[in-house]
């Protein structure tokens, strides 16, 4: 936790919306180091394909990058045992913490009053048997048990949802509802003293910015990363539902389509992610919005830092 009394600076968006760079200015100027609020750029080795900031162009200090190997769990709770943890040790520097990101589970657990189930931060039984049992009987026949032991939580969850589901199991066998829990999210305070600034940018603007950014990362070498991770042993893990990027590539690997095919998928696949982040981003009325049309990292920043003055 922050010792200095002062808040911690969240900048947040969507993928290619320019948190990166503005955030590197700001903690810059205000002294500051830079917490990554990402739950892929936790990984080690995946580094080009979640737009990671390489070592060599981190101009202050910077926390959450390559904290396990791909695959290994990980979840909200850790990581906001990990962030709390970061801003104690940046304050008692005395120094600012930056908190930068797109995940906004990983955010708000960083800042609000959250609480998870108890199994969330080891080994969880739960977890793992409503899994397997996903696995074995696939999405539909999972949700269709939620609904029948908890109607009400099944009722707000996607029948898709794998991992909703089993999130839902895990509240459920601890007494706890998931329809509650998401009744009350909005009414969860801060636990964090943060100022939060979101990065708006027109949907056709940074469309555009991500069929680019996907174009630099194959060209940065992308297609040899991934062979490198899943020659390393790592293919379960590049190949997860939420590895955009990694998953598509081993299908070109594997000859299942081409290196086309697999940058057009990967390209909407982002679009429909950073869809889905403006949606999360956008419920939450704490956040000031920067307008990030130009992409234009020192004008962001500026706005940012002239509204904490």
């Amino acid at each position: 936790m922050p010792s200095n009394n002062r808040p911690v600076i969240a900048i947040v968006g969507p993928t290619a919306s320019g948190k990166t760079d503005a955030a590197q200015i700001v903690a810059s100027v205000l002294d500051g180091e830079v917490v990554s609020a990402d739950s892929m750029q936790i990984y080690r080795g995946m580094d080009i394909g979640t737009g990671k900031l390489p070592s060599s162009e981190r101009i202050v200090p910077h926390h959450g990058f390559d904290l396990v190997d791909p695959g290994e769990p990980y979840s909200a709770a850790l990581f906001q045992s990990f962030a709390r943890e970061a801003f104690g040790d940046i304050a008692a520097r005395g120094h600012v913490p930056v908190l930068c990101g797109g995940t906004g589970l990983y955010v708000r657990a960083a800042i609000d009053d959250y609480e998870f189930p108890a199994g969330e931060q080891q080994a969880n039984p739960v977890r793992e048997h409503w899994t397997a049992f996903a696995d074995e009987h696939g999405a539909q026949a999972l949700w269709e048990e939620l609904e029948r032991r908890d109607p009400e939580s099944a009722s707000v969850v996607h029948p898709h949802n794998v991992r909703r589901v089993v999130r839902a199991f895990e509240l459920l066998a601890e007494g706890r509802s998931y329809a509650e829990q998401k009744r009350n999210l909005a009414a969860i305070g801060e636990a964090v003293p943060a100022v939060q600034f979101g990065l708006a940018v027109d949907p056709a603007i940074l469309a555009a910015r991500i069929d680019a950014r996907v174009d630099a990362m194959v060209k940065a070498g992308l297609v040899e990363e991934v062979r490198g991770l899943v020659n390393a042993g790592f293919r379960e893990g590049v190949t997860a539902p939420q590895a955009i990027g990694y998953k598509e590539i081993v299908a070109a690997l594997e000859g299942r389509c081409t290196l086309d095919e697999a940058i057009a998928s990967i390209k909407q696949a982002t679009r429909r992610y950073a869809k889905r982040q403006r949606t999360w981003f956008r419920r939450d009325n704490r956040i000031h919005w920067i307008n990030a049309d130009a992409g234009d990292a020192q004008a962001i920043a500026d706005a940012i830092l002239m509204q904490l003055v």
